[in-house]
């Protein structure tokens, strides 16, 4: 039998999610594991899609064995895929327009920690603001990094945060 934060696989399945507030602007990222532990951290001065990426390779880097990233980012999830990263590597970190790989500094140690072992992780794409409570919840623990500039860590569900985003928001809710 699995808990709920383990998947049929075995794998501990895990939510992230970033935020920023402008684009750029300040920036947090989430993760988080049913039940579990959960982090989040901030950065001054990011994008939306960095603090995407960061979550999901604090989460992979921070969490043993085997491990299903779910995030409402298509940044993300698409990467892996549809193995963008495979083209990336072949054309050294260009894309396929041949600019340089946007956000190339995070990628790569993400990329590293699923090519170390390709079973070891898996990524899975759930539609944000849907009322999906673990989405929901490293949406607000992302967008509270954003705000204050500070993350935090603990185990369970923080009862002291505020509400999610608002989707469409240049400026979010803060």
């Amino acid at each position: 039998m699995t808990t709920p934060h383990q998947a049929a696989t075995g794998a501990t399945v895990v939510y992230t999610d970033g935020a920023c507030a402008g684009n750029p602007g300040p920036g947090g990222w989430a993760w988080a594991v049913s039940g579990g532990r959960y982090a989040s951290g901030a950065a001054a001065l990011s994008t939306n899609q960095r603090m995407e990426i960061q979550a999901a390779l604090e989460a992979v880097t921070t969490l043993d064995g085997r491990v299903d990233v779910v995030s409402d980012s298509t940044y993300v999830v698409n990467c892996f895929r549809d193995r963008w990263w495979v083209g990336w590597l072949a054309r050294g970190w260009t894309n396929s327009q041949k600019k340089p790989v946007a956000n190339r500094d995070l990628w790569e140690p993400l990329i590293a920690a699923y090519r170390a072992d390709p079973s070891r992780i898996r990524f899975r794409w759930v539609k944000g603001h849907s009322g999906d409570v673990m989405n929901d919840l490293v949406d607000r623990l992302a967008v509270e990094a954003a705000a204050t500039q500070r993350g935090r860590q603990g185990e369970g569900t923080p009862a002291d945060l505020g509400g999610p985003d608002r989707p469409g928001r240049t400026n979010r809710r803060w």
